[in-house]
This record gives structure tokens, C-alpha cells and sequence, in this order.
């Protein structure tokens, strides 16, 4: 089971691969096996491990056959349910557990599931832990004796500890009285928590999507479908909206006309705002490959650098504790304010977003386009995987094409670390050039498959 992580933990469509309940029983031992081996500051007392899941019908056999691998390992497993991905890192350190563990396969739809694992200090594993846990997992495995068996007991009030947490990273002060919000909640983890947390700090609020049955988790909703809620937003007549998606842990927002606000919009206002309050550290912010090259020149004139990183919220994260930076981001909406939270909180970025509305006479859409982006397109090849891009001739193809870019843009193609597709990204200042880029990577691409076959 040598390399059975990938970009974000484990994922595969449900009962395929490491989705399968026997592989789900061996992950749980590998990973218990780890972390009481190496316990976590010489702690005392039975071993814990904090699970909490999305809205997927698969949850109930990913979470039993987990709570079976760690009760057998000799650990006592605390059930969140319905939880979002960052409402499981915190109380994976308020409850001071060994381990926290999301069952979710984020963005993606229903068929799909995954597995996100947290130490104790709330952050997702660094690469020698998993590989630690996917050596255990290859070999035997040590079980617990019978009188050391684990035990398993529902948390009852886990919703309402995340809640209280994600609105203590206000000021006490801070309402939303007189703000009319649309929220999304991707009919996924966030359903409950969101909508509540909102109401709390006295907003009007409009939820979409908050009646997950299981099969319709992302499903023309959440982040992932901003054009819904902007059609919502505009039709409510709304200050803002705000969309998350399956487990919560991205954030898109869509200002009072109906136009996204994506996650470099984000990381842009909050930088400003965080270096305007002296709260910024590190000098500069993180994001990916596919940040907007509109950023920078905003940045520069901040005074404030871009760091880029390979795609994934994970990179982006081991940058900022590297260098000592607090606010990163992507695109696709993870913002990570490491300040505030350890893990990338759809919510939680959305409530600093909102203070600011509130305390600002001006509307959104005045105040939350930062910078004027660069033409920017990306489209998915369903089906390829990532070996094409190791075929000479593609290899050569795409450097050519590069090189004809030159200085007037930048591409990038890659394979999804989630999922089974190629995604290709062309930026520019010229729209024409970015439409006759993409279509000659394309062809390329598909081209030297074919000949290949």
C-alpha cells in the first residue's frame, strides 16, 4: 500500500482502491499504530482519535470500518458526525486526541470518498508521517489485547463547539446585523454550522443547499457552481453570498451583482486588510501555480511578494509554517490563515470577508476587487491520465508552445491530485492568444495519445 496518499490525504470512488471497506480497516490500523507508537508529547491515558465526515450516503461504511480498525489498535474513537474538515482539525487539539481523521472527498460527487488525516496539533500529516503509516499498512500490524480493545461514543455537541470556535476569531464586538447573506452550503458538512453560525452574529440570512440526502453533495451547488448562487444572490437581492463546498474547507463568494469573487480575490483583500492592521507576517502571502498573475503587481505595490507552490493546499501550507507567513491560498478557494486556524476554513475566512463588509459603507462589489486579473482559463481532460504527460512528444509539443508564449503569458498542465483528469491553464493579457493556446495543448494532447494507442 506503498504511496496510498495522494495530494489531500486518500481518495478513490467508493469501494474501489483504498475506498474499499477492507483497505478503509487496514488504514486505521497503520495510522493508530503510528501515532501510539509515537506518542505525541509522552501523553497518558488511552489513546483518542476524533472522526467526523461529510454529508455522502458511503460515510456510514468508511466510518464504521475506521472505528473497527482503531478500536481493534487499542484506541477510543470520538464521533463528530456531519463536521466540516476544519471543525475537525480544532477539535482534534481542543480534545487533545492523538489523531483526527475527515471522512471526504471534498469538491468531488457523491460516488467518491476520501480520508484526510490530522495530528495533534491539528495539521495535516507532514510527508514522512504518511509515509511512516503506508509502511505499517504494507506489512503485519500489531492488534491490541482483548482488554485493551478501544471504545467508540457519538460527541453530541460537536457542532455547536465548532460554531463558538469559528466566531471567537472575531472581535466580541463584531455583528452583522443588517447584512443580507446568501449561503451555499453544497448540501455537505457545513449545512448546519454555517447557516447557525451566521444567524449567531445577526445576519438575514438565505441558505441554499442545506438538505444533504447523501447523493447530492456538491450536485449543482457549492463552490464549485457559483453561477447558482449568484443567480440567487441577485434574485434575493442580497450584500453578498457566500458558497462552500462538500466538506467546507474552500470558500467562493459572490458580490451584490452577481460576479465571483474567487480565491485570489480573497487572498488579495485579506492581505491588504491583515497588512493595513500589522497582522501580516512573513512579508508576502502564498499561493499556487494557478495564482492570477494580476496579484503581483497589486502585491508589489503593497510591498508584499507572492510565493508560488505546486497546486495544493497541503504545499501551500508547508511554505507559510516555513517561512513563517500566515495567509495562503488558492484559487479554487482554500484560504489558509494560520493565525486564526490550522487547517484551510471556508468559514472562517468568509467571517473575516464579512467583518469588513459590515464596517464598510461601501458595497461588495466596490470593495472586495482588488486587482484586475489576467485572462486566465482552465479546462479538464476527463479520462487522461498523468503518463501522457510523460510522452516525449508531448513533452517537446508543450515546451514549443511555451516557448512561442515567451513573455506574453503562461501556461501550465498538469494531472489532478484528486481526481482522474489532465487540467489545463493558459493566462495572458490577450483573450484570443489564451483560447488558441488551450486548443493547440489540446490537440497536442490528445493527438500523441491516439498515436500512441
Amino acid at each position: 500500500m506503498a504511496g496510498m496518499f495522494g495530494t489531500d490525504g486518500v481518495r478513490a470512488r467508493v469501494n474501489t482502491g483504498a475506498m474499499t471497506a477492507e483497505a478503509i480497516v487496514r488504514l486505521a490500523l497503520a495510522s493508530g499504530r503510528w501515532f501510539i507508537d509515537n506518542n505525541p508529547e509522552g501523553r497518558t491515558g488511552r489513546p483518542l482519535v476524533v472522526i467526523g465526515k461529510d454529508t455522502r450516503v458511503s460515510g456510514y461504511m468508511v466510518e464504521a470500518a475506521l472505528v473497527a480498525g482503531f478500536t481493534s489498535i487499542g484506541m477510543d474513537c470520538r464521533l463528530l458526525g456531519p463536521m466540516p474538515t476544519p471543525g475537525v482539525a480544532y477539535l482534534t487539539m481542543s480534545l487533545r486526541a492523538h489523531l483526527g481523521v475527515m471522512i471526504s472527498a471534498s469538491h468531488n460527487p457523491f460516488e467518491d470518498n476520501g480520508i484526510k488525516l490530522f495530528g495533534p496539533d491539528g495539521y495535516k500529516l507532514a510527508d514522512a508521517i504518511e509515509d511512516g503509516i503506508s509502511d505499517l499498512a504494507a506489512g503485519s500490524i500489531e492488534l491490541s489485547a482483548p482488554v485493551d480493545l478501544g471504545r467508540a461514543a457519538r460527541m453530541l455537541d460537536s457542532v455547536g463547539r465548532y460554531v463558538e470556535f469559528a466566531k471567537s476569531t472575531l472581535p466580541s464586538e463584531v455583528r452583522f446585523d443588517g447584512l443580507k447573506i446568501v449561503v451555499d452550503c453544497a448540501n455537505g458538512a457545513a449545512y448546519r454550522t454555517a447557516p447557525d453560525t451566521l444567524r449567531d452574529l445577526g445576519a438575514e440570512v438565505t441558505v441554499m443547499a442545506d438538505s444533504p440526502d447523501g447523493f447530492n453533495i456538491n450536485e449543482g451547488c457549492g463552490a464549485v457552481h457559483p453561477e447558482v448562487l449568484a443567480s440567487r444572490v441577485l434574485e434575493v437581492g442580497a450584500d453578498i453570498g457566500i458558497a462552500l463546498d462538500g466538506d467546507a474547507d474552500r470558500l467562493i463568494m459572490v458580490d451584490e451583482r452577481g460576479v465571483v469573487i474567487d480565491g485570489d480575490q480573497l487572498l488579495a483583500c485579506l492581505a491588504n486588510t491583515m497588512r493595513e492592521a500589522g497582522t501580516l507576517t512573513g512579508g508576502g502571502i502564498v499561493g499556487t501555480m494557478m495564482t492570477n498573475g494580476g496579484i503581483e503587481p497589486f502585491l508589489d505595490g503593497l510591498g508584499l511578494t507572492l510565493h508560488r507552490t505546486k497546486v495544493g493546499d497541503r504545499y501551500v501550507l508547508e511554505a507559510m509554517r516555513r517561512d513563517d507567513i500566515n495567509l495562503g491560498g488558492e484559487s479554487s478557494g482554500h484560504i489558509l490563515m494560520t493565525s486564526l486556524s490550522t487547517s484551510g476554513d471556508g468559514l472562517i475566512a468568509a467571517l473575516q470577508m464579512l467583518r469588513l463588509l459590515a464596517q464598510d459603507d461601501r458595497p461588495a462589489s466596490k470593495l472586495f476587487h482588488m486587482f484586475a486579473p489576467k485572462c486566465q482559463k482552465m479546462e479538464n481532460l476527463r479520462g487522461f491520465e498523468r503518463s501522457v504527460l510523460d510522452l516525449p512528444a508531448v513533452v517537446a509539443g508543450l515546451a514549443e508552445i511555451e516557448s512561442k508564449l515567451a513573455d506574453k503569458g503562461r501556461l501550465l498542465v498538469r494531472a489532478s491530485g484528486t481526481e482522474s483528469l489532465l487540467r489545463v491553464m493558459v493566462e495572458a493579457d490577450d483573450e484570443a492568444l489564451v483560447d488558441n493556446t488551450i486548443g493547440e495543448i489540446i490537440l497536442l494532447i490528445k493527438s500523441e495519445l491516439k498515436n500512441t494507442e
